[in-house]
């Protein structure tokens, strides 16, 4: 969605009840100022663009304006794939995520796909994660799985500043899934359970968690995923 297409007027309609009226009008000048930055941006440089639009749409959902939120990010996810920049498509995925649309759940799905995929930040992947895991049912596999992967891409991927902290949320992220998924109470009964759903080894959790990612988004592939994967970087 271009300025073209966005009514400045339009958008900056009253919002629907559950926000004050002096944080309507604070969301309601931070949209206007958005999308002015937008209209004067040069379109030569579409990644500067792809995140002011994911600014206007996270104000958007703030205001409710819940479609225009999920038309913008789109376009949003689209320019950074275009651009191979691969933080920004997974950030784009997380807005129309909280957009609440009907394919909002699907476009989880390929965030998540893309952020363990990409060498996306492993705190953006953990979030993803968490969003799969709250979509899940108690006793779900599946949480199990996207709870690990999550520690996995921390190990990986999580630098010396960041680390110990990110162990700390994804352990305890281990920690609420075990305790609903398989009572869970302490370190040996999570031993076991650990053994139980075979969670220690990448190689067998990572192909159940891209069986959880196909669960997920179905036929509803906005890309070709080895297409995708042809660009990794070396």
């Amino acid at each position: 969605m271009t300025e073209e297409i966005i009514n400045v007027g339009s958008l900056v309609k009253a919002a629907k009840d559950g926000l004050t009226a002096e944080e309507k009008l604070g969301l309601k000048i931070q949209l206007s100022e958005k999308i002015q930055q937008l209209t004067a941006l040069e379109e030569s440089d579409p990644v500067l663009r792809a995140r002011l639009q994911m600014d206007i749409a996270e104000i958007l959902i703030a205001l409710e304006r819940r479609k225009e939120a999920w038309d913008i990010a789109h376009e949003a996810f689209l320019l950074s794939l275009q651009q191979e920049s691969w933080q920004d498509a997974v950030e784009a995925c997380n807005v129309l995520y909280q957009a609440d649309q009907e394919e909002s759940i699907a476009v989880l799905g390929m965030g998540i796909w893309l952020a363990i995929t990409f060498p996306v930040d492993p705190e953006l992947t953990v979030a993803m994660l968490v969003h799969a895991i709250d979509e899940m049912p108690d006793d779900a596999d599946g949480a199990a799985v996207a709870a690990i992967t999550g520690r996995y891409v921390v190990d990986l991927r999580a630098g010396d500043d960041k680390h110990e902290s990110l162990c700390f949320l994804v352990d305890n992220l281990i920690a609420m899934v075990a305790k609903r998924h398989g009572q869970v109470q302490d370190q040996d009964e999570m031993n076991l359970w650990l053994d139980k759903l075979e969670l220690r080894d990448p190689q067998v959790f990572l192909p159940r968690m891209a069986m959880v990612v196909d669960a997920i988004v179905g036929d509803k592939w906005w890309f070709d995923r080895d297409v995708l994967r042809s660009r990794l970087p070396d």
